[in-house]
């Protein structure tokens, strides 16, 4: 029965950690053509659930060597921190999705709100399936070790990926679709994974003991980041009823 709860466990985990995911893919997805979307989509996540896979299998023979620093440097008053591997997968990622939320607010500011489909868009379905491939090993990272935590049983560990992935496939045209009748939740989805790539920047420093100006980097706590999302919603989804109100009124 052990294996059941801990099965039941890490599909839970990955369902949640999964809604960012499924976020970032459907707005990497929306930048190519509409003919190509859905494949994206799909090649998109299942590219992502073979390699957690393999990432899966490595990590049970590497994961010390992963948490182990192997580089350090100390510029006495300035900046100063020990890096694993760990700490700069985490870090890296978080600055291409910090990255990513602000170009595309900067282009929805700009004007480049891609609603006519038929325009030519700047993503090739290549690149587009390959950023979603790249950004699920960065989202997975802390899951897959929560795994190895949780459990010795990597058949339990492979079934929870695979359950997280066909979840994901069943998702994944209706928060595409979501986003392209409500436009507007775009904007609250980009501020989301902007809040996603600070998280994982702040844990790549904590994990580093990263020092900024003689003070310590702190891992944005989960409650924390989670209770700032909510906020978000709630905020857009009163705007939206009150603008509606508004509009009924005039």
């Amino acid at each position: 029965m052990d294996w059941i709860l801990s099965l039941f466990v890490l599909v839970a985990l990955e369902a949640v950690l999964g809604i960012d995911n499924l976020l970032y893919i459907a707005i990497e997805s929306s930048r190519v053509k509409l003919a190509d979307r859905r494949r994206v989509q799909r090649v998109g996540i299942i590219g992502a659930v073979v390699m957690r896979i393999i990432l899966l299998l490595l990590l049970v023979q590497l994961i010390a060597v992963l948490q182990a620093p192997f580089f350090s440097f100390n510029w006495e008053g300035v900046i100063s921190g020990e890096f694993s591997g760990h700490s700069v997968i985490a870090m890296v990622g978080g600055a291409f999705l910090t990255y990513t939320a602000v170009k595309e607010v900067w282009h929805m500011l700009a004007g480049d709100l891609h609603l006519d489909d038929s325009l030519e868009v700047s993503k090739s379905p290549r690149s587009a399936i390959s950023a979603i491939i790249l950004m699920n090993l960065v989202f997975s990272f802390d899951s897959v070790l929560t795994a190895v935590a949780l459990t010795d049983s990597m058949s339990v560990m492979v079934i929870s990926i695979l359950i997280s992935g066909a979840i994901m496939l069943a998702l994944a045209d209706r928060v595409s679709e979501f986003l392209k009748k409500n436009r507007a939740y775009e904007v609250l989805g980009l501020f989301i994974l902007l809040l996603v790539g600070i998280m994982l920047l702040t844990e790549g420093g904590h994990l580093a003991h990263l020092t900024l100006f003689g003070g310590e980097v702190h891992a944005l706590n989960k409650t924390t980041f989670y209770f700032a999302v909510t906020v978000l919603i709630l905020i857009d989804l009163v705007q939206s009823r009150y603008q509606k109100r508004l509009d009924q009124s005039s």
